[in-house]
Formats: C-alpha cells, sequence, structure tokens
C-alpha cells in the first residue's frame, strides 16, 4: 500500500472514508513487525495523522481502527517521536481509561464505565495494547508517562471490578509491568502513595477465586473442580511480575508485614492450583517462586502454618503440600534439557535454601527428601537418578552461580556443617568448603537445633572403606609394580626421576620446602636459610 497515497487521502477524508483506508493499511501489515527503513518519515507522518484523527470527536469504530494502526506502527521504535508527546500520552490514556490528571468522582466514572458498550470496551483495550508498545519502545514515552502520572491511572484502573474480569485488566496489568520495570524510580512512588502492592494482591484474590478461611489461610481448591481458565492464569501471571518489580529490594516495615504475610498465603493457594497445561501450571509456580524469594524469609511459615490432613506430625504439625510441590517443581527444573539453569533453578534452590536456614520444619522435611539417610555408598554420589545425585552433579557445573547455590543449598540442609561430605564427597564440596573457609571442618554461622542425624547400620560397616574424596566404596586396584622383577622396579623409578628433572629445569613445578616459620618456599630458599636459634634450649 501506498503510503503517499494514503497520507493525501487522509488529509480530505471524511470518518467514514478515513476508518477504510486505515482497515485497508491494518489488514496489509497486521503480520508486519520489520518496517523498511525509506518510509520511515511517511509512517512518522502517519503516526502523526492518526493521532490528529483521535484527538477529534469520532466514533468508537473509527477509534478502534486508528488504534490499531497505531498499535501497527508502533512495533518501529524510530517513528514513535510524534506519540511519545505529552499530548500524544494523554491522547492514548485517555481512550485507556487512566484518567490521572483529573479528579472525577469516582462513583460518576464507574457509572460510565459500567454503561460501556463492547465497541467502546476494545477501544479500551487497543489503546492499551498501544500504550504497552510505545511505552516499551521509547525511553522518551517512559519519561512522559512519569510526568503524567500514568502509573496513578493504572491503580485507579485496578480498583474497579472489570479490571478482574475482563481483557482490560490483562493489558492494564501488562503496563503496570513494564512501567514498574523500565522506571525503577516509579517502584516507591507506587508503593507508598498508590499502594499498587495492595491492589495487586486484591487483583490476585480476586483472579484466583481465594476463599478466606482463617488468617493467612485459604480454603483448599476443590480436587474435582476444573483446572484454571488460561485468561485468568494470564492475567495472573502479569500480576505477580507488577508485584515482583515492585517489592524487589525492598524489605518494608512493620506495616509492611501483614501485607507481605498475605501475599504468602496467595502464592501457596496459586502453589496448589492447576491450570490447563503443564506449561502453564510451571510458568505460575515459576512467577510465585520469583515473588516469594522478594519477600521476607519469616514470612515462609505461611506455606506451612495450615491445618494438615494425613498427620505430619514428626514436622511439629505443619503441613508440607507446598513445600512439596516447590520441590517437584525444582527437580522438573533440573530434568529440563537445554534449559537456562541459572534463570530457571537458581531461584527455587536459593528459596528452598532460606527456608531450610530460618524455618527447622522446612529443613528437616526436604532433608528426609533429598537427603535420606546413606545406605547403598558403592557408587559414586554423582551418578544416578535421585535428587541426591542430580544436586551433587550441580556442585560441578560450569556456571559458577548454579554450582554454589546447588552446592549452598546442600550445604544448610547438612546444617552447614561437614557432615555434608558423607552426602557428597570431598571432592564435589570442595569449592563449597574453600570457599566458606571450612576445608578443614567447622561449621557455617548460622545457628541450628542440635538434633543429630542417625546413620544407617550399612552406612557404619561400610564408612571405613569409603574414599573420602570420590565419597563411595571403591574396589581395590590391582598394584601395578607387584609383577614387575626388581630391574623393571628400577628402570620405571628412574623414569620418574628423569620426567621429575625435565619438569623442574622447564619451571613447570619446582620443589618446595618449609620455611621454619612454616610456610612453603622454593627449595633452594629453604636450604640457603640458617636454621633459627633456640635461645630457650638447653646446650649439651
Amino acid at each position: 500500500m501506498d503510503l503517499n497515497n494514503v497520507l493525501s487521502q487522509l488529509d480530505a477524508a471524511n470518518e467514514e472514508q478515513i476508518e477504510k483506508l486505515l482497515q485497508q493499511f491494518n489488514r496489509e501489515n497486521s503480520h508486519t513487525f520489520i518496517f523498511e527503513q525509506k518510509e520511515e518519515t511517511l509512517r512518522s507522518k502517519l503516526c502523526q495523522t492518526v493521532l490528529t484523527v483521535l484527538g477529534r470527536q469520532v466514533q468508537p469504530s473509527c477509534q478502534r481502527t486508528c488504534l490499531e494502526t497505531l498499535r501497527i506502527l508502533s512495533r518501529d521504535k524510530r517513528v514513535l517521536a510524534p506519540v511519545a508527546t505529552r499530548e500524544g500520552m494523554l491522547v492514548l490514556g485517555g481512550l485507556a481509561g487512566l484518567h490521572a490528571a483529573e479528579e472525577e468522582d469516582d462513583n460518576q466514572r464507574s457509572s460510565q464505565e459500567d454503561t460501556q458498550s463492547e465497541e467502546e470496551e476494545r477501544v479500551v483495550v487497543e489503546a492499551l495494547k498501544c500504550l504497552c508498545n510505545v511505552v516499551y519502545n521509547s525511553p522518551a514515552a517512559q519519561q512522559v508517562s512519569v510526568d503524567v502520572q500514568l502509573a496513578h491511572g493504572l491503580c485507579a484502573s485496578m480498583r474497579k471490578a472489570r479490571t478482574w474480569h475482563h481483557e482490560v485488566g490483562l493489558f492494564t496489568l501488562r503496563l503496570l509491568f513494564l512501567l514498574s520495570a523500565l522506571r525503577p524510580d516509579l517502584r516507591g512512588v507506587l508503593r507508598r502513595e498508590w499502594h499498587a502492592v495492595r491492589l495487586l494482591a486484591e487483583v490476585l484474590e480476586h483472579t484466583l477465586d481465594v476463599h478466606w478461611v482463617g488468617p493467612y489461610e485459604a480454603a483448599r481448591p476443590d480436587p474435582q473442580a476444573l483446572p484454571m481458565p488460561a485468561e485468568d492464569n494470564e492475567r495472573a501471571m502479569e500480576a505477580l511480575k507488577a508485584s515482583f518489580n515492585l517489592t524487589l529490594s525492598y524489605n518494608g516495615g512493620e506495616e509492611d508485614d501483614h501485607q507481605f504475610r498475605l501475599i504468602a498465603a496467595i502464592l501457596r493457594h496459586l502453589l496448589m492450583l492447576k491450570t490447563e497445561t503443564e506449561e502453564k501450571t510451571e510458568e505460575a509456580h515459576s512467577h510465585a517462586v520469583n515473588l516469594l524469594n522478594n519477600l521476607p524469609v519469616s514470612c515462609l511459615d505461611i506455606l506451612i502454618n495450615v491445618p494438615v490432613q494425613g498427620g505430619q506430625e514428626k514436622y511439629g504439625g505443619k503441613n508440607m503440600d507446598a513445600v512439596q510441590v516447590l520441590l517437584d517443581f525444582m527437580e522438573k527444573r533440573i530434568d529440563k534439557q537445554g534449559s537456562n539453569f541459572k534463570e530457571g533453578l537458581t531461584p527455587v534452590l536459593s528459596l528452598l535454601t532460606e527456608g531450610s536456614r530460618h524455618h527447622r520444619e522446612i529443613r528437616r522435611y526436604i532433608k528426609a527428601q533429598v537427603l535420606p539417610p546413606l545406605k547403598d555408598v558403592k557408587i559414586r554420589p554423582e551418578i544416578g537418578t535421585t535428587i541426591r545425585n542430580k544436586l551433587v552433579r550441580l556442585m560441578t557445573h560450569v556456571d559458577m552461580g548454579v554450582k554454589q547455590t546447588a552446592a549452598e543449598f546442600l550445604f544448610v540442609l547438612c546444617k552447614e556443617s561437614d557432615n555434608l561430605l558423607k552426602y557428597t564427597g570431598y571432592g564435589n564440596a570442595a569449592g563449597l568448603l574453600v570457599a566458606r573457609g571450612l576445608l578443614a571442618g567447622g561449621r557455617g554461622e548460622t545457628q541450628y537445633s542440635e538434633d543429630e542425624d542417625s546413620d544407617t547400620e550399612e552406612y557404619k560397616s561400610a564408612k571405613p572403606f569409603i574414599n573420602p574424596i570420590t565419597g563411595h566404596v571403591e574396589e581395590p586396584m590391582p598394584n601395578p609394580i607387584e609383577e614387575m622383577t626388581d630391574e623393571q622396579k628400577e628402570y620405571e623409578a628412574q623414569k620418574l626421576v628423569n620426567m621429575f628433572d625435565k619438569l623442574s629445569r622447564q619451571n613447570v613445578i619446582r620443589p618446595m620446602g618449609v620455611r621454619p616459620d612454616g610456610t612453603l618456599a622454593p627449595l633452594e630458599e629453604t636450604l640457603c636459610e640458617p636454621p633459627e636459634e633456640n635461645s630457650g634450649s638447653d646446650s649439651d
């Protein structure tokens, strides 16, 4: 479609003609995401023309068509200058129902929105989609959004029930997520002045259909209930992502403790839900894990402080259902072929580590699942299909972050003591022990209860024969010189001497000695140093 021709016709067209012209453009470009650079100026002029039309009093059908055109054009970040202005953003914000600048009566506004036609609601959705594209692609638009208090309008929109049940809510939440991600300076204002964290928690409550039966205790989902619909799941994910941004690096105060514990209870409810597909359920669990990591670790007791069905007396009567879901999620992430462990696995490992470090019942439950009492010690700890084997393999992963997180998790399960070595061997644990300064033995700084693990009889009987480096019982190796004659032994010994001499002359290795103060030094230096006089010794 010739843009010069479109622009020339738009200048003299009436509303109906404008709509037809733009509809044709939209059909031809609905799947276009990469545009030719030579028409950049023309597309920028089209943006300005469409904004001018939207600034008039035109019918909702024409508004929607114009917004569809603008949404397509906003995929190109190079043509957004006309939109990324105060006037342009106010036009889009007004069409999206984001009344940040006006102090209109809430009841009056709600009444007006309740009577909106389906066509008018589609206009709101298209305007929100445009804003998402423009804010994502234009730093200038991000700044204007702050200046016109677009986020304030988003929070006002979230207070309306329609946000929780319609497509409007999805893009309202997505826009809030983008603004809080791209403008970290907005997060404090959103939390303090516009109470966005509380509003997002309310959105999650309604979307996930949470019914409270006690303080921080949601009613259990009905096992026979249908899976959560895809639309609700998608809306919940956007709310979780925005909540993650707003709680990132924020410890809160005493007044926030209730809100954090409420969020923890909602997330526990979410962990127990199923969606229409296993992939979507895993995505929901991933976002729940990320947000739980932002909450104070003291709030994690909410995950287990609910009535138990089936009995968990040995864990203080705590309910470990949610913890088991997290363990299952962790193992799925380990088993996922070609996955990015740093992004996909380390958050849940960190969450379970901190939960185990600060909550005794959580640690004891996870320890029983991950590091059960040892029985068969004939196989190296990193070989096998158990969760212990998989985690020990991660202790030597090429990614330093993954390696350290996996090692720290197992270390905490062992109460930050060298008891870890019996499950992993020195070889796998050496990196952690060196990093923590515990290679010679000792414990971490966390205080744990005094109860000790008991070893199985099988482990006790095999313990004297376990190689401490590999962590398993090795088959006796044949003695290579047993069958040699004395001449062969002498020949092999001379070969070894010659090899050491050659390596020494090439400075590949250097013979070392011990100084009188106990430190190591090159052998020639230690031989040249006079012996230290011992003034306190008796002479003959």
